[in-house]
């Protein structure tokens, strides 16, 4: 290669470090006052030019492609600046174009820094055959055996869903050339661990949970990445537990969790209730100076809204150093999901009074608060606000609170309507909702078309069943149940069981329907008989209707106190010193019989309930529920 395009004998230029420019603008005055004096002949000042439109914070590729142009013999690592650029833009083949252009020039020759950018434009175009020709000119090139060249030849592989070649070259790296005798031994390491973590990373990608799992157990060294790359593909995935669990063992592997780290984990403890974790990943931030920006920040006022701690989240928000639609929204979602809806209301106007345009998701959490609270005419005109003045096109989202909304006040004519008359084809959760509010006011008739319709539309979805057969039993008609449970037999379809998490001093303890497999059991039976006995003396009747099976009235008051919630509730009151307010998670809406006695238990135990089921948050004090009976 001819070094003189590297250097220049009489440069003119001052080194990067000393670069004047701080926006596009100041470095296209200096570039015409450059070609005045005919600097811009000055390699270094021309690649200087070219890495600061290409890849720096002000970026112009338009402009890079002109400095690129004009200059007189671009060097190699022009070439590379550019190439970079164009893989990550929004049309990585013309990096592959600029690539060609590099290759058929004789004075410059790729390097070891070249082909990775190549690569990412292949995988990002999903350019196969291309890639494995660029593959080709690597091996020719002698950088097949580069750990940075080879990482992303494999990434690329697993971009184009081509995981046999991926896995075969990580394999023969791994397994075959990790023998030989290279003399940089801790630069060899580092570079396997990248490897390691890409694969990961592919099957991740690909819903190969399994297989991921399985290559992160047999790495014989672990980054920060690699535990990052398998908490977020259980996060991602909804795996919760696991990635809470990973979580974990990086802890006591003494691994310390980074800015990422916490953004990956945080919405895995957000479903699951995990507060105590939630608080502890928070302090560990503030103590290890990592900046709570507003993507963390959301993540943390989602955790705290969504384990129980709105007053935490709200907290977090107004310690912001900066807010945008994110945060605005999620703070929004979260005061809806705690039924405050005159908060969330007023959030909105502190929102608009910022000047902060708010986004679909914002009009999201304010239906919602506008439907558990039977807020009617708000939730109408935060509707036609959307449209009419945020010019925002309702999505299928925002047609589902509405029905929710509708269905909840008793509107199930004008419900329907708005589902028949949608301008987008509606899905089976519009019309759960619609099915829900026909249970809640006991409409058999609309009951009966809507479920026969979403059993059409999901003929495998338990949900459409079991409300069937909740308004026949709430009813009395057993006939009309015990015909809805020969359809799900026929058809294989299964009821999802009820399920209930509790944290206590950061360990999660979940409980299903009648569960008695806890090693406290025994304690847990005896307090589930004692809250029982203390419910009727203060005057509580099951609500049997709750009971979905045709048995004697006896049997069925029995089987309500073995609802999971209940259960949780009875584990944390024999593992938790008085006056502790417990929070609980549901998988399933709260039943109305479980509502009315947590109710009575938060009084007679002077306990703080919390409970979250798949719809919203409750709070029991001292005999009342925040939602106001109205769910």
């Amino acid at each position: 290669m001819n070094s003189t395009i590297f250097t220049s004998t009489t440069s003119l230029w001052p080194p990067s470090s000393f670069f004047p420019c701080k926006t596009m603008q100041d470095l296209k005055q200096l570039h015409a006052q450059m070609i005045k004096t005919a600097q811009i002949r000055d390699p270094l000042a021309a690649a200087e030019l070219l890495r600061f439109s290409a890849v720096s914070d002000h970026r112009d590729l338009d402009y890079a492609r002109k400095i690129f142009r004009s200059m007189h013999r671009p060097n190699c690592f022009s070439y590379n600046t550019l190439i970079r650029a164009l893989s990550e833009s929004n049309d990585p083949c013309d990096a592959l174009l600029v690539f060609i252009e590099m290759v058929e020039d004789c004075s410059v020759e790729p390097n070891c820094f070249t082909f990775p950018s190549v690569f990412k434009a292949c995988g990002r175009a999903e350019r196969l055959r291309e890639g494995r020709q660029v593959h080709g000119l690597a091996v020719k090139f002698g950088l097949d055996s580069d750990e940075f060249v080879v990482s992303n030849v494999v990434r690329m592989y697993l971009s184009c869903g081509v995981m046999e070649d991926a896995h075969r070259l990580f394999y023969r790296r791994v397994f075959v050339d990790g023998c030989d005798g290279i003399r940089d031994k801790k630069r060899r390491v580092d570079g396997d661990v990248v490897l390691w973590n890409v694969m990961i990373d592919g099957y991740v990608r690909i819903g190969e949970l399994e297989v991921a799992r399985n290559l992160f157990d047999e790495m014989p060294q672990r980054s920060v990445v690699s535990w990052n790359v398998m908490i977020a593909g259980y996060a991602q995935s909804g795996h919760f537990k696991e990635a809470v669990e990973v979580f974990r063992e990086m802890q006591m592997a003494e691994v310390p969790p980074n800015y990422v780290t916490l953004v990956s984990v945080l919405p895995a403890m957000s479903r699951l209730g995990a507060l105590e974790l939630g608080k502890w990943v928070h302090l560990y931030a503030v103590r290890n100076n990592i900046g709570v920006d507003d993507v963390l920040g959301s993540a943390l006022i989602d955790m705290y809204a969504k384990c129980g701690s709105i007053e935490k989240a709200l907290q977090v928000f107004e310690g912001l150093p900066k807010r945008n639609v994110v945060t605005w929204s999620t703070i929004i979602a979260g005061l809806a999901m705690h039924g405050r809806a005159k908060d969330t209301l007023d959030h909105f106007e502190d929102m608009e009074r910022a000047g902060v345009m708010p986004s679909d998701v914002t009009y999201i959490g304010l239906l919602s608060a506008c439907s558990h609270a039977g807020l009617v005419n708000e939730g109408r005109w935060f509707f036609d606000h959307m449209v009419r003045v945020s010019g925002l096109e309702p999505r299928i989202e925002h047609y589902g609170c509405m029905v929710d909304l509708l269905g909840r006040a008793g509107l199930l004519e004008e419900s329907e309507e708005l589902i028949l008359n949608m301008p987008i084809k509606p899905d089976d959760v519009i019309w759960k909702a619609l099915l829900g509010a026909c249970k809640m006011h006991g409409n058999v008739e609309m009951g009966k078309r809507v479920a026969e319709h979403l059993m059409e539309l999901a003929p495998h979805d338990s949900g459409s069943y079991v409300a069937l057969s909740n308004i026949y039993a709430s009813l009395g008609n057993w006939e009309g149940v015990a015909k809805v449970r020969l359809m799900m037999k026929e058809m294989d379809v299964r009821k999802d069981p009820g399920c209930s998490w509790i944290e206590l001093d950061g360990v999660i303890h979940e409980f299903l329907v009648e569960d008695d497999s806890h090693p406290k059991s025994k304690k847990i039976h005896s307090m589930l008989q004692e809250m029982s006995r203390n419910l009727i003396l203060v005057g509580y009747r099951p609500n049997t209707t709750q009971v979905l099976t045709n048995m004697d009235e006896e049997d069925k008051e029995s089987s309500l106190n073995y609802h999971s919630e209940k259960i949780a509730i009875a584990f944390g009151l024999i593992s938790t010193q008085p006056q502790t307010p417990l929070r609980i998670t549901k998988n399933l809406r709260i039943c109305e019989d479980c509502h009315s006695s947590i109710k009575l238990i938060s009084k007679i135990y002077k306990r703080k309930i919390i409970v979250r089921d798949r719809k919203r948050f409750h709070h029991f004090v001292n005999g009342s529920c925040s939602c106001m009976d109205y769910w």
